[in-house]
């Protein structure tokens, strides 16, 4: 699953936003990703201006890589932005379906259900 948020915020002041926002919620930006940009680098044209910032929340990232290594191929967790018929676009990946994916505990879900619930709140601050 796809968890997406639009706003009418143009696109480059989300994109300018989005590291301030993000220390709010207790998360950092740790890069990114101007895919429009890398491609062309590599000689192929993108018609959409597609970033994706990897952000990370240290605190949950150390508990659920303690918990279980096969979590880390979902870390950091990933916001795209980008714009699609006119207005700004944020997706990232459905927490709850990383989480039906290994098993865990409920403990362990319920507090990665927070963390995701942040990263919602952030997309929808935006």
């Amino acid at each position: 699953m796809i968890y997406k948020t639009h706003t009418n915020t143009p696109l480059e002041t989300v994109k300018a936003q989005l590291e301030d926002k993000a220390k709010i919620l207790g998360f950092g930006v740790l890069g990114s990703y101007d895919f429009q940009k890398i491609l062309k680098s590599k000689g192929f044209e993108l018609n959409t201006q597609i970033t994706v910032y990897e952000i990370c929340n240290p605190p949950a990232a150390n508990m659920a890589l303690n918990a279980i290594a096969d979590i880390s191929v979902y870390l950091p967790c990933r916001i795209s932005i980008y714009e699609q018929n006119g207005v700004t676009v944020l997706a990232t990946i459905g927490m709850e379906d990383i989480l039906d994916a290994v098993d865990v505990d409920d403990e362990f879900k319920q507090h990665m259900s927070e963390i995701f619930n942040n990263l919602r709140a952030l997309m929808n601050a935006l």
